[in-house]
């Protein structure tokens, strides 16, 4: 996903897709755990943008701050 995709979205919608990454995330990892994980850089890329997503959340959250 794409960082400048990320900031146009509302912080409602954010932590709506950092949930449903998260839960992703779970699935893959444990796929993975059993062996039946097909593309192991997924994983890689998942955690990518859950980071991605929680940089843009705690960004916002300072701005309101100052």
């Amino acid at each position: 996903m794409k960082t400048k995709e990320l900031h146009e979205l509302s912080v409602e919608e954010l932590n709506a897709k950092l949930k449903e990454l998260s839960e992703g995330l779970f699935n893959l990892r444990f796929r993975h755990a059993i062996g039946q994980l097909e593309n192991p850089a997924s994983l890689k890329t998942c955690k990518k943008d859950i980071a991605k997503i929680k940089t843009i959340l705690r960004e916002r959250e300072l701005n309101e701050k100052a």
